[in-house]
C-alpha cells in the first residue's frame, strides 16, 4: 500500500555551475499493522510508531547544515540515487576557499536518506582526472558492493559512470567515501553521511534531527588546494567542510528533544565534541542503537576517526549554547605554532625595533592571542589565521570546529536563525558593583588600575594594520624564535 506521491522543492546544486534538479516524487510503502507496545529484552518499554505518522516519507528527514540531502527517485520498487565525482570550488568559511573533490558540486557530499528494507541503486559517475571508488561505510551488503578498489571492485575510471545495488539491512548513522588513492581523495573533500531510518521506529521520532561531518585538512596560508600529502599538522576544522565563522547554526524551541549525529572522517584526528548548557545521552553508534539501559549521560562525546555517534537531549534551557571540539587547536584556523612563545615577554619597544627590518610589524603573543582576529589585521589573501567572529558582546575568539545551538521558548514562523539571545535581567554576568565587592569581602583595584592593567594588555599594540608575528614568522620572516628577538632587541 503506498501513500500518495509527494512532490519536494527543487534543490540546488553547483557543479562549476548552478544546475536545477527536476522535481523528484517520493512513494512511502506504509505498515498496514502496528504491533502492540510492549517489554523489551533489557526490561523498557517501546512503541511502534507506524510510518504513516510521520507524514508522506515514512521518516523526519535529517537537517544537514550547511549541507541538504540528495534528492532520488522511485522506479520499481528502488530508490535511486546519483553522485557525481568532480572538482569542487568549496568555501571554508568568507576569506578561505580552496579547490577540492567532492560530489554533486558539494564539500562535503550531499546526504543520503533512505529506510531500513528499502532497495537502493546508486549511480556513481567520474568526473575527475583520476580512478576512484565509493565505500559505504559501515553499510552491511555484499563484497561486491563494498566499493574497495582492487579488492572488491575495478576502480571507475574518468568518465565511467558505475552502478551500486543493495538492500539496506540496517538502520542508523553511516557513512560514504572513496576508497581509492584515499589519502588524497578523502583529505580532498571525498566524503558524506548515509542516514537510514528505521523501518519500525521503537520511539517517537526527535523533533530537531542534525546531522554532522567533521573533518581536518591542511592548508598553506595563502593556498588554493589542501595538501593530502599532510600526516600530523592540520589546520583547519571543519562540521560539514565549515569553519566558524561560517558554520550554520542549530536551532531548536524550548522543550524539544534534539537528535544530533555526528560522524567522523577526519584524517588523522579524534575529536571532542563538547555542548555547551546540557547533558545529553549517547544512543546510538555506527554498530546499531544502544539499549536505553546501556544509555549514559555526558557532555562531551569521543569521536574517533571513522565512526560515528548519536546523541539525544531534550532542549529545556533557552540561551545560545556553544557546540565545539574540546581538543583546543581545533577551534582555531591556519595557527602557526613554529614561533617563539612570548607569553610574559614585556615587548615595550620591540615594534620600534623591528619595523626597520620588517616594515609594519606588530608584536603579538605577549598576551595570547584573543585579539588577532577582533583586530581585522592585515594578513595572506586567502587565509583565516585563528579568526573567529563576532559575538553579541564581545569578540568570539573560537573558530575552525565551532557552532552555536539556538534554543529559544519562540522561533521565527519562517523557520530563520532567530538571531542573539537576550539573557533575562539578573542571569547575565557583568561587571561586579563596588557596592557587591565591599559587602562581600572582595579585594579589588581602584577603576584607575583597571584601566592602567587594560593599557599594560594591550602595550605594543600599533594603530595600524599589518601582518602579525605569527604569520610573519610562518612565512620565513625574521621573527622566528624568541633567541632572535632576543637579539634583535639587544
Amino acid at each position: 500500500m503506498s501513500s500518495p506521491a509527494l512532490s519536494r522543492r527543487n534543490f540546488l546544486t553547483a557543479a562549476g555551475r548552478a544546475a536545477l534538479l527536476t522535481p523528484v516524487a517520493y512513494l512511502v510503502a506504509a505498515e498496514s499493522a502496528t504491533p502492540p507496545a510492549g517489554p523489551t529484552s533489557d526490561g523498557t518499554t517501546q512503541t511502534f510508531v507506524p510510518p504513516a505518522a510521520l507524514g508522506p516519507l515514512g521518516y523526519r528527514p535529517v537537517i544537514t547544515p550547511n549541507g541538504l540531502t540528495l534528492p532520488w527517485k522511485l522506479i520499481d520498487g528502488v530508490k535511486v540515487f546519483h553522485l557525481i565525482a568532480e572538482p569542487v570550488t568549496h568555501e571554508f568559511s568568507p576569506g578561505l576557499v580552496a579547490e577540492c573533490w567532492g560530489y554533486n558540486g558539494r564539500i562535503h557530499g550531499p546526504t543520503l536518506e533512505a529506510v531500513e528494507g528499502d532497495r537502493v541503486r546508486i549511480y556513481v559517475t567520474n568526473r575527475l582526472a583520476a580512478p576512484t571508488t565509493v565505500h559505504w561505510h559501515g553499510v552491511l551488503l555484499p563484497s561486491g558492493m563494498d566499493g574497495v578498489g582492487g579488492v572488491s571492485q575495478k576502480a571507475i575510471q574518468p568518465g565511467e559512470t558505475f552502478k551500486y545495488e543493495f538492500t539496506l539491512r540496517q538502520h542508523g548513522t553511516l557513512m560514504y567515501h572513496s576508497h581509492h588513492d584515499e589519502m588524497t581523495q578523502m583529505q580532498l573533500g571525498m566524503m558524506g553521511l548515509f542516514i537510514i531510518h528505521p523501518k519500525k521506529p521503537a520511539s517517537p521520532p526527535p523533533d530537531r534531527d542534525y546531522a554532522i561531518m567533521l573533518s581536518e585538512w591542511k592548508i598553506e596560508v595563502g593556498a588554493r588546494r589542501p595538501d593530502p600529502n599532510e600526516m600530523t599538522d592540520f589546520n583547519v576544522f571543519t562540521m560539514n567542510g565549515r569553519s566558524f565563522p561560517g558554520t550554520q547554526a542549530l536551532i531548536a524551541k524550548k522543550g524539544e528533544r534534539v537528535r544530533i549525529r555526528i560522524g567522523n572522517l577526519s584524517t588523522m584526528s579524534h575529536h571532542a565534541i563538547h555542548l555547551h548548557g546540557f547533558q545529553f545521552k549517547v544512543v546510538a553508534t555506527d554498530g546499531g542503537d544502544i539499549p536505553p539501559s546501556a544509555q549514559w549521560p555526558e557532555i562531551t562525546v569521543h569521536m574517533p576517526t571513522g565512526s560515528t555517534r548519536t546523541i539525544e537531549f531534550i532542549a529545556d534551557e533557552p540561551g545560545d549554547w556553544v557546540l565545539h571540539c574540546h581538543m583546543l587547536h581545533h577551534v582555531m584556523t591556519q595557527m602557526g605554532h613554529k614561533f617563539g612563545n612570548l607569553i610574559g615577554i614585556d615587548t615595550d619597544g620591540l615594534n620600534k625595533k623591528f619595523r626597520p627590518l620588517v616594515p609594519g610589524f606588530m608584536t603579538m603573543g605577549a598576551t595570547g592571542m584573543g585579539d588577532m582576529g577582533e583586530m581585522g589585521m592585515a594578513s595572506p589573501a586567502n587565509s583565516l589565521p585563528m579568526v573567529g567572529g563576532p559575538g553579541q558582546y564581545d569578540y568570539i575568539t573560537m573558530g575552525g570546529m565551532f557552532t552555536i545551538l539556538k534554543v529559544r521558548a519562540e522561533l521565527p514562523a519562517d523557520g530563520s536563525e532567530p538571531g542573539w539571545y537576550e539573557s533575562p535581567p539578573g542571569t547575565l554576568a557583568s561587571p561586579a558593583p563596588e557596592a557587591d565587592l565591599r559587602r562581600d569581602g572582595i579585594a579589588f583595584p581602584a577603576a584607575t588600575a583597571q584601566a592602567e592593567a587594560r593599557a599594560r594588555a594591550r602595550s605594543g599594540l600599533a594603530p595600524e594594520l599589518c601582518a602579525p608575528a605569527p604569520l610573519l614568522a610562518a612565512n620565513g620572516s625574521p621573527l622566528k624564535t624568541t633567541a632572535r628577538i632576543k637579539t634583535a632587541i639587544n
